[in-house]
């Protein structure tokens, strides 16, 4: 009798047992001890124009690449860093700046060892950034997809990951230019203390995460029109490209383990491949071009060599792909829209709560105890088919709201204050 599979991706690739090893140890250098209970939280931004509402470009004249200039002041000149000659991140103690693909501006903010923390520490960001931008003649919007112009209008950043991305994910699947150039989110992490409870809190933040996204969707437009997709964010993720995106493979069958995650990802083509940290590429003498270059076929073991991999060639190698939870050396929890800091404040308490909170903990293990995977998709499905009349899991959303504490979300306080009127109907 053959035993039945963890699960059936990538069945015809074997990863190096090295990079396995150098992913599982990865993975034990992240166990915090039991109480310590952190947060990070990134949020993302539109930026669009005061005159019109249209995207701000990487490029143009007083643009994306002007406002991180003016604003380097405030940041660790150490901690700068540049691609092919333009700026496109800053660095700080506690605060980094970052670029998605279409010149979306990324804060990630962290360890925070209390969500009120968050306000402060994002005011500072806020009051350095604000004033610049007014004077560029653009304001930082959030919502989850940009509110006038259409992937097609908006150029990539300049980073060769970029490049290779877009021609890979606009080959692929649905919806990738558009979640490049246009999408913005909001991402909360959490830490682990061992193997197990890394794996259930993976699980439960899976299971829930659809119907939170449901409570702070924020995505009143795709591509200059109304948006009709109740969770427009969890629609494009999910058809974007499979083997990457939607839930991890595997996820809830109970032998599931690091090992399992480790081989999806290493399993995976890379889309990109990032040698810039590999000393054996290096020392090549290869070019800025050859050190980055696509990897549309390829996966980890073919691109990186026989032995283990260092810290940064494994966090390239995960950041290439996209589940719903994601994990590093702590725990991502990806399923949001952008939202104004007040909401994501109390998301970070309503995470703390669940997560952080033994009894609260408890209940829900118990509650999802069984779960499969077709259930999270049923349940995601569902969220989509019927919006405010959906019964995830078989239940109402008023179930949803009191069982996971679901009060007090903020969701008068609008994206764009500028559209004070203006929510995702």
């Amino acid at each position: 009798m053959v035993t039945p599979r963890i699960s059936y991706a990538h069945l015809l690739a074997e990863p190096n047992p090295k990079h396995v090893d150098s992913l599982l140890k990865f993975f034990e250098k992240g166990c915090s001890k039991r109480g310590t209970g952190g947060f990070g939280v990134e949020i993302e931004h539109l930026p669009v124009h005061n005159a019109d509402d249209t995207a701000v470009s990487y490029y143009e004249p007083n643009g994306i690449e002007t406002l991180l200039k003016r604003i380097a002041p405030y940041y660790d000149g150490s901690k700068e860093y540049w691609e092919n000659g333009h700026l496109v991140g800053l660095g700080r103690k506690g605060l980094s700046v970052s670029l998605e693909p279409g010149g979306q501006i990324e804060t990630s903010i962290g360890v925070l060892h209390e969500p009120q923390e968050l306000n402060a520490l994002y005011g500072e960001f806020r009051s350095q950034v604000d004033p610049i931008v007014e004077e560029l003649g653009f304001r930082l919007v959030h919502y989850g997809y940009q509110p006038k112009s259409s992937f097609a209008d908006i150029p990539v950043n300049p980073k060769d990951r970029y490049d290779a991305m877009t021609d890979y994910l606009g080959r692929v699947g649905e919806f990738g230019p558009c979640m490049m150039r246009c999408s913005a989110s909001t991402q909360v992490s959490i830490d682990y203390v061992d193997e197990a409870d890394s794996i259930a809190k993976m699980r439960v933040g899976t299971a829930i995460g659809p119907i939170l996204a449901w409570f702070f969707r924020n995505s009143p437009y795709f591509e200059g029109k109304l948006n009709t997709y109740p969770l427009l964010r969890q629609r494009m993720w999910d058809f974007l490209d499979f083997q990457r995106t939607n839930v991890i493979p595997g996820l809830f069958d109970p032998r599931f383990g690091w090992e399992d995650y480790a081989r999806d990802v290493l399993c995976t083509p890379l889309m990109f491949a990032d040698l810039t940290h590999t000393p054996e590429a290096v020392d090549t003498g290869a070019t800025g071009k050859e050190l980055h270059r696509v990897a549309f076929r390829e996966n980890a073991g073919e691109v990186y060599p026989d032995r283990e991999l260092n810290d940064y060639e494994i966090n390239h190698i995960i950041s290439t792909h996209f589940n719903e939870v994601r994990l590093k050396n702590f725990i991502e929890l990806r399923h949001w829209d952008s939202l104004p800091v007040e909401r994501a404040e109390r998301l970070t308490e309503i995470i703390a709560s669940l997560f952080y909170v033994p009894a609260n903990r408890i209940r829900l293990e118990s509650y999802f105890d069984g779960l499969r995977e077709e259930d999270v998709f049923e349940a995601k499905a569902n969220l989509q088919a019927h919006g405010r009349e959906a019964a995830p899991y078989g239940q109402p959303l008023d179930f949803w709201r009191e069982f996971l504490g679901l009060e007090g979300l903020l969701d008068d306080i609008p994206g764009d204050p500028k559209h004070p009127e203006v929510f995702q109907g």
